[in-house]
């Protein structure tokens, strides 16, 4: 009786992080959408907002690992997405989520719907590139088997995004978040003048 409560407590508590990660990458999702219609200083605004409410999110995270080791597994993988937010890393909210939710078939359903806005030309080269890279990156540290062709594609593209993401890995499992706050606080910094540069030129 009390391993199912325990494990119905665990569930719920799993399902009330994954609501609140939703909530954060909804709310991302609509200032990148609503960009153009924004003051640059309010975008710059509601950006950083959003990244310090993510911030505290993942340190909320830590803390909970703490005192429930059944979970590690499942709030490791959503740090990492959300230390790839931060970073910036990965700046497409619905990968991000998929990600941080082990959803590989997800992923692989976004990966064929970039390709076919791809071909009625409803997306530029560049952003379909930046999204695949993204999504496979994903795939990967999923431990889901990539076919050469896109194993190919992701060396070729993928740039600095593996050695930035494998830096993230090393913080969330290795350091197991101890260091955690102030790792968040020199990248908030940084995000924030990238934040502030996109802005002033858009």
């Amino acid at each position: 009786m009390a391993s199912s409560r325990g494990q119905l407590e665990t569930s719920t508590l799993k399902q009330n992080m994954e609501d609140q990660l939703d909530r954060l990458m909804e709310q991302l999702a609509d200032i990148e959408q609503s960009k153009n219609d924004l003051d640059p200083c309010e975008y710059e605004e509601m950006k950083n907002d959003t990244m310090e409410q993510l911030s505290e999110f993942n340190l909320s995270l830590t803390k909970m690992k703490e005192g429930n080791l059944s979970l590690v597994d499942d709030l490791n993988n959503m740090q990492l997405a959300i230390q790839a937010a931060i970073s910036q890393a990965f700046k497409t909210p619905e990968v991000i989520k998929m990600f941080a939710k082990k959803q590989p078939n997800q992923l692989r359903e976004c990966l064929q719907q970039v390709e076919r806005n791809l071909k009625i030309n409803q997306i530029s080269q560049e952003d379909a590139r930046n999204k695949k890279v993204e999504v496979l990156t994903a795939l990967k540290k999923l431990k889901e088997p990539l076919s050469s062709e896109e194993e190919a594609y992701l060396a070729k593209h993928s740039s600095n995004l593996g050695v930035k993401f494998q830096k993230i890995e090393d913080d969330v499992i290795i350091d197991g978040g101890s260091s955690n706050n102030l790792g968040n606080g020199k990248v908030l910094k940084a995000v924030k003048e990238q934040v502030k540069a996109s802005s002033i030129n858009q």
